[in-house]
């Protein structure tokens, strides 16, 4: 069928990016704590020869069966052709690269689907444990095939909250946080999943963050019942030529426009 008459079926879709991913993740853990090779980006950040290889083993399961789909990795230079397409892949290969170069268990395989400006499809896997997290669109998430709900706290004092220590210092901020209970991991991509089942009532990032460290865990925690946004409130869109977003915060729906009123508040300097 010509790529112009192919009929789009989000539940094929779905399986397409569930195998690959898996496959992915299985590539991934066949590096991990072996003779990596690894070097440092023009912008400070690792990368290694296990993020090419995934990458790339990405790249060949999704492109060619999707033809009319655009491409953004964190691993593949980026160019302007995405933008012509409605619907795009935007992967991560290894999300918390550091993590996974000093053999610790931070680190996942991530892709979404993004329609239009938002995750559609999105999976977060986790070889080491085989966890996926996973979620289309109006259809729920979750892990493993259990469905995933977000917190319904309440109440910001007192609440777990994954972030720095340091970014909630009250000089960084016009009005200082209530006393939460802080936890951390490196994966952007598994901070959110860890909000969208539960583990951690709410997450908070300040400075620029990637389309591809957000998109997926953007969609599961929707899904699950929460909310995602930039620290000014806004929902993130992605597939946009800038692919980095102000902020990140999210939570359970009934602590997210205490978080707000909060985050717009932060001082960079």
């Amino acid at each position: 069928m010509p790529v112009s008459e192919r009929i789009h079926r989000p539940r094929e879709d779905e399986d397409l990016l569930h195998a690959a991913v898996r496959e992915a993740g299985a590539l991934a853990a066949g590096y991990f704590n072996g003779s990596t090779q690894s070097w440092t980006k023009d912008d400070g950040t690792p990368v290694s020869d296990a993020d090419l290889a995934v990458d790339e083993l990405l790249k060949s399961r999704l492109l060619p069966a999707r033809p009319d789909y655009g491409w953004l990795s964190e691993e593949t230079d980026d160019n302007d052709d995405r933008l012509a397409n409605s619907r795009v892949w935007v992967v991560d290969p290894i999300d918390g690269t550091r993590s996974f170069l000093e053999g610790g268990e931070h680190w996942c395989v991530t892709a979404a689907l993004v329609e239009d400006g938002r995750p559609a499809i999105g999976v977060v896997y986790l070889p080491l444990s085989d966890k996926m997290y996973a979620a289309r669109a109006g259809e729920g998430a979750s892990m493993n095939g259990q469905l995933l709900i977000a917190s319904t706290r309440n109440e910001l004092a007192g609440s777990k909250m994954i972030a720095h220590k340091s970014i909630l210092q009250p000089h960084r901020w016009q009005t200082p946080w209530p006393d939460v209970d802080v936890g951390m991991t490196t994966s952007l991509a598994l901070r959110l999943c860890l909000v969208a089942d539960g583990s951690f009532d709410a997450a908070l990032a300040v400075g620029s963050k990637c389309d591809w460290d957000l998109a997926a865990g953007d969609l599961i925690v929707h899904e699950a019942g929460g909310r995602v946004c930039d620290l000014g409130g806004a929902t993130l869109r992605y597939n946009k030529r800038a692919t980095r977003q102000d902020g990140l915060i999210a939570s359970g729906a009934n602590l997210h426009d205490e978080i707000i009123r909060f985050s717009s508040g932060y001082k960079p300097n």
